[in-house]
């Protein structure tokens, strides 16, 4: 009896067991790429990172999986690069990955997020990391992977809360607020608290620095019946040093702008609002043409490279099967392009 209870449990116990470990492999990639970030899908858990090679066109995906025998999650959203080694933060997974830049293996990882979104690097021993759905900006030592503190955000409820993506001028930290808000806050990262605040418009959704020491927010509107209101979406300029708003520009009724960046040295702006578009940084007035014209497909991400100005636009196609990337000329012609993982929305260049 007691030899059959024992097998009955080990088969039960194999029965509920997830083995989701593959073999790795070891990469040979250049000193020099882009990274792209695969959402996946929402609870499917089929987060993906790949690597690009400008120079060669050659392309590898799912590094992530192949070079740690595991996934990488759940809603995969943002990287940042900082000492050689690859930050990636994993929404739904609550999780910051730091990977290293050449054999993309884990080198540690954060945890206890309730939902991350970005991460930004204050000194060798303090990053931000900004979350959805919660008031507070976790204070993490990346050096340990541990959170050693929170931001209390103002006036920010904590079901709705969002902190998004984050610049910095001097000592002090700028976060726009997107869920439900309509602020940049600005935060002193001496004594790790908000020193002010400045409104700019309903869900500021993005945020840049250009080579003028100003702040350029896009902000969404919010949305038919929103509890927070719907306004005409909006492109702003601030001034870093006073945080003052010096400059709105308004968009169309039924346009919905987002992913603002700059070129590598910060004279340029662009953003997509179904198509790509861009402007220099001190225009006095949005342009009448876009970039790259969207032709009935789905841009969703939006990087360019530092160096050579080439525009990179990640293509959703459907949100079900493998992205598509197009690399563009700073003129707008079409140059490259190559699959990705599903649902690629992020960019960072190595």
């Amino acid at each position: 009896m007691t030899l059959v209870w024992l097998c009955a449990c080990i088969m039960l116990s194999a029965g509920c067991m997830k083995w989701d470990y593959v073999l790795t492999e070891e990469f040979d990639v250049p000193q020099e790429g882009l990274f792209v970030i695969g959402e996946g899908n929402f609870q499917y858990g089929n987060a993906s990172l790949s690597f690009y090679d400008p120079v060669s066109d050659k392309v590898e995906n799912n590094i992530f999986q192949r070079a740690n025998g595991m996934k990488l999650g759940d809603v995969a959203f943002s990287m940042t690069v900082h000492d050689n080694t690859a930050w990636v933060v994993v929404n739904n997974s609550h999780v910051i990955f730091a990977i290293d830049m050449d054999t993309f293996k884990e080198k540690g990882r954060i945890t206890g997020f309730t939902s991350p979104r970005y991460i930004h690097f204050v000194s060798e021993d303090k990053a931000y990391v900004t979350q959805l759905w919660n008031n507070r900006i976790a204070i993490v030592n990346p050096r340990s992977y541990e959170i050693t503190g929170y931001i209390e955000c103002p006036d920010m409820a904590l079901e709705t809360g969002s902190t998004e993506q984050m610049v910095q001028w001097g000592q002090y930290i700028y976060v726009c607020c997107w869920s439900y808000q309509n602020r940049i806050l600005k935060i002193d990262t001496h004594t790790d608290k908000v020193v002010a605040e400045l409104e700019v418009g309903i869900q500021p959704n993005s945020l840049v620095l250009d080579a003028y020491g100003k702040l350029w927010t896009i902000t969404d509107g919010g949305y038919t019946g929103s509890p927070y209101g719907e306004e005409i979406p909006s492109l702003h300029r601030i001034d870093a040093e006073t945080f003052t708003l010096e400059e709105s520009f308004s968009f169309g009724v039924y346009d919905t702008p987002a992913e603002l960046k700059t070129n590598g040295d910060g004279t340029r702006l662009y953003w997509l609002n179904e198509d790509v578009w861009s402007m220099p940084a001190d225009a006095a007035e949005l342009p009448l043409q876009p970039l790259v014209p969207c032709e009935g497909t789905i841009y969703y991400g939006l990087t360019v490279d530092p160096d050579s100005e080439d525009v990179y636009i990640a293509d959703a196609i459907d949100y079900q099967q493998p992205g598509m990337i197009y690399r563009y000329s700073s003129e707008g012609i079409l140059i490259h392009n190559f699959n990705a993982g599903v649902t690629p929305g992020a960019f960072c260049w190595k």
